[in-house]
């Protein structure tokens, strides 16, 4: 149930998309999206829980990396590419730069219609007629909401008609970067709900792009097959064809064990640098970086140039996230150093122009627009190699986080994600009433030590027990006190041990109350 904002089935949208595509594939090949939109024909709504959720469980927030034992792997604007056939060029994505060329009270679209079925019910236009831009852009809101952005309400959203239009007026957004910060933010967001103590949320956003990339590096190592020959000569079509249709929760420990089985990098974890790879004909002979033309020299230098990418669509949700490209270096087949800071900690001016939300100076003080990378192109063959240096770092870097599987398997079972799966004896067993005791009593509950976790129970009994008091006046003067109309009303159980403590706190408390007010 958490993963319900995936890409809804194809058999919604299938008839739909057809009857756009015949008028506008022209359109969508001067904007770049034409192969993007293409995994939206295939099983895109497939998802293995399980591989999704132990990947998870290895990213890291602060590097915003996948930390796997030979290094730092995530997904880079090369796999982009070669999954959903975007190249990293066009302009840069900022609210600023979506104006309304047509207005929106000119498009017929029924707001009053968002969720998705509904939606398409509404706009989709008859058979025999010409696609209008109404239409189009309607189409284009679904898409960038349903299938790409995957918005959490499950509906189709007003701020997304500012890009849809701009895509209909086939102005080149990159939105290879958009589409990348999006699933670091999506992992941002689900790492940290994993680990909440009242269990995950549910996750939304471009996960689909997270099983498609993990599809690609374990096709290998899990020996992922299809029988289905995908029509579509793209990576991300293929890959849906990939998708584990037989979940278990008994995978996750196949999962685990390979990726602890990466002590080196391999092939493997670079699997778009082949030269059998599949996609747009700029990126098919082009996809290794030591044996490039000269065309793709823009191209590569956008792969491997390091960036600051603006992500949210509306202004209030802007946020700043770093491409770091040489974090990854092996990903691209070229040899991995030592990673340092963007820029030295005392030359960044924490106060910059965040308030005014002057973009291009954001932009201007810390890419250096005049230093730009320059690439010679010579031919050379991929390298998994890393320096001395980088070893030394890496290697006191992950001692701490060194684990077998026996360990983290532990680690799993004991984090609040084990209630989502088979209940196990002694673990989390109490977790709703944990959760409804922490809800009332507004108190975090430290099974490590119980003592402070009654201590806080208690102060914050007493101060609901003062607030009922003051409020409903129930000390009667001549002596005569009705204790039920400021007792609180449906305290959670807890452990027997709580139990106890509410007995013994109401007695103390209550009669301490009365006699300071009656002092007073």
């Amino acid at each position: 149930k958490i993963f319900r904002a995936f890409p809804p089935i194809k058999d919604r949208h299938l008839s739909w998309l057809t009857r756009i595509e015949s008028e506008m594939s022209s359109s969508w090949i001067k904007t770049g999206i034409f192969y993007f939109i293409q995994p939206v024909k295939f099983d895109l709504h497939l998802f293995d829980p399980q591989m999704l959720l132990f990947a998870i469980f290895f990213w890291n927030r602060e590097t915003r990396a996948f930390e796997f034992p030979c290094g730092f792997v995530c997904p880079t604007l090369l796999d982009i590419a070669a999954i959903t056939g975007l190249a990293p060029i066009g302009e840069r994505f900022h609210p600023d730069i979506l104006e309304e060329e047509i207005p929106i009270k000119e498009i017929s679209i029924s707001w009053d219609k968002k969720t998705y079925l509904a939606f398409i019910t509404a706009h989709v236009g008859k058979s025999g007629t010409s696609v209008s831009t109404s239409e189009h852009i309607a189409f284009l809101m679904y898409w960038l909401s349903a299938c790409v952005f995957c918005t959490p309400s499950l509906q189709v959203p007003k701020y997304y008609y500012a890009l849809a239009q701009a895509l209909h007026s086939k102005k080149r957004i990159c939105l290879s970067k958009l589409l990348l910060t999006s699933l670091d933010t999506c992992l941002d967001e689900a790492s940290e709900s994993l680990f909440r103590e009242t269990g995950p949320r549910n996750l939304s956003g471009p996960l689909w792009l997270l099983q498609l990339w993990l599809n690609a590096i374990f096709e290998k190592k899990l020996s992922l097959t299809s029988s289905f020959a995908s029509p579509c000569a793209l990576e991300g079509a293929r890959l849906t064809t990939l998708t584990p249709r037989k979940c278990s929760i008994q995978n996750f420990a196949k999962y685990i064990k390979a990726i602890f089985s990466f002590t080196h990098f391999s092939e493997d974890l670079a699997p778009f640098i082949r030269t059998t790879l599949l996609g747009p004909s700029w990126l098919r002979q082009n996809n290794q970086v030591g044996h490039i033309s000269q065309d793709s020299l823009k191209i590569w230098s956008s792969f491997l140039s390091w960036d600051v990418i603006f992500l949210g669509v509306r202004q209030k949700d802007v946020r700043i996230y770093p491409y770091q490209p040489q974090l990854f270096a092996r990903q691209f087949g070229l040899c991995q150093m030592k990673p340092l800071p963007l820029r030295p900690v005392e030359k960044i001016d924490a106060g910059i122009c965040v308030e005014e939300g002057n973009y291009q100076e954001v932009l201007d003080f810390i890419l250096h627009p005049g230093t730009e990378l320059q690439l010679t192109p010579f031919t050379f063959s991929p390298s998994f190699l890393v320096l001395r240096c980088y070893l030394r770092w890496w290697c006191t870097y992950y001692v701490d986080k060194l684990l077998d599987f026996d360990v983290f398997l532990k680690k799993l079972i004991n984090s609040p994600f084990s209630s989502q799966g088979p209940k196990q004896s002694g673990t989390f067993k109490n977790q709703i009433i944990i959760y409804q005791f922490e809800q009332f009593f507004k108190v975090c509950y430290r099974p490590d030590n119980i003592s402070r976790t009654i201590f806080d129970a208690s102060v914050s009994l007493s101060k609901m027990v003062q607030r009922n008091i003051r409020s409903k006046k129930v000390i009667n003067p001549r002596g005569k006190t009705d204790f039920e109309k400021f007792c609180p009303k449906r305290i959670p159980p807890l452990l027997r041990l709580l139990s106890v403590l509410h007995h013994f706190l109401y007695y103390f408390i209550y009669y301490e109350e009365i006699l300071l007010i009656m002092r007073r």
